[in-house]
């Protein structure tokens, strides 16, 4: 077998918990997936991982392993973009983690336009709503919307985000329309479940004014937050580019327009300078200017 490629499935195993999830990703059979790490510990002449039936984990020599397989393959890709710096074209394996609720259709879109444009760039995208260690999980780049950017990490303003506080008309027409943020106590939310807090900010005649939403669900996803409030579940505060469509077309209703939320930078953050590829700055460059447009 090919160890280089046995050892990119060991590491995505170890990154994705589970032989089934890593194949699944990797788009090889689950039994070619354990052959595969099979393969390297009959290599390495070492047990790599310990495996039952609920969990993996690494074993000690599997640790260090994985350790030096990761920087390993850090080199290989580093080598890979190098090489297409060269040649004037970014290449290699671009690994982005990126809010859940942030992958929306609009994202989608986007994303498609940079692969047209950097066809040899091949995107790894993670959706996750946690933070996670870029190193750790062999990560190039994060995308994060947030008014504090972690200090240890390079980080670049992209664009900004806008929620705006909405409610479906059936909604509306059941509950009646608020006349000012303290009415909004009375109604249901649908809140998102990876803020820590119900608070939110709202700029308004009177100044900058908190307030608490009551949460009748909470979901991880703005595209199902979006469905529930279309729905008549509630009311939210969802990213204004979500839903121009629905405002414009009457499915939703802006909920004290004479309101606005502060905008939410959204950050590009990568580990330190040395990182940023041809394939790094094709992504932070596209997505700035597209963000800005």
């Amino acid at each position: 077998m090919d160890t280089l490629l046995s050892i990119k499935v060991f590491c995505e195993v170890v990154r994705a918990g589970s032989f089934v999830a890593a194949a699944r990703h990797l788009g090889i059979s689950n039994p070619m997936a354990s052959k595969h790490v099979v393969h390297l510990e009959q290599q390495v002449g070492a047990r790599l991982l310990h495996r039952t039936s609920r969990r993996l984990s690494l074993t000690e020599a599997g640790q260090l392993y994985y350790d030096k397989c990761v920087d390993a393959l850090d080199v290989l890709d580093q080598a890979e973009a190098a090489l297409g710096d060269r040649q004037g074209e970014p290449s290699g394996v671009l690994r982005v983690t990126v809010p859940v609720w942030f992958a929306s259709n609009r994202i989608a879109q986007l994303l498609v336009q940079y692969q047209k444009r950097y066809p040899r760039v091949v995107l790894d995208l993670h959706l996750t709503n946690s933070k996670i260690e870029l190193a750790q999980a062999g990560m190039d780049l994060a995308i994060r919307v947030t008014h504090d950017p972690e200090p240890h990490l390079i980080v670049r303003r992209i664009g900004t985000v806008r929620l705006v506080l909405v409610s479906s008309p059936d909604y509306i027409s059941r509950m009646g329309k608020p006349q000012s943020v303290q009415d909004l106590e009375r109604y249901g939310a649908v809140m998102p479940n990876y803020r820590d807090r119900n608070d939110y900010l709202l700029q308004g005649p009177a100044g900058m004014i908190k307030f608490r939403l009551h949460g009748l669900m909470k979901v991880n996803d703005t595209t199902l937050s979006r469905e529930l409030v279309l729905a008549g579940m509630g009311i939210a505060m969802l990213p204004a580019w979500l839903i121009e469509d629905d405002l414009r077309q009457g499915r939703l209703l802006r909920l004290l327009p004479d309101h606005d939320s502060p905008p939410l930078d959204i950050f590009a953050s990568y580990i330190s300078r040395q990182y940023q590829t041809g394939k790094v700055r094709s992504f932070i460059d596209f997505f700035s200017a597209a963000m800005a447009s």
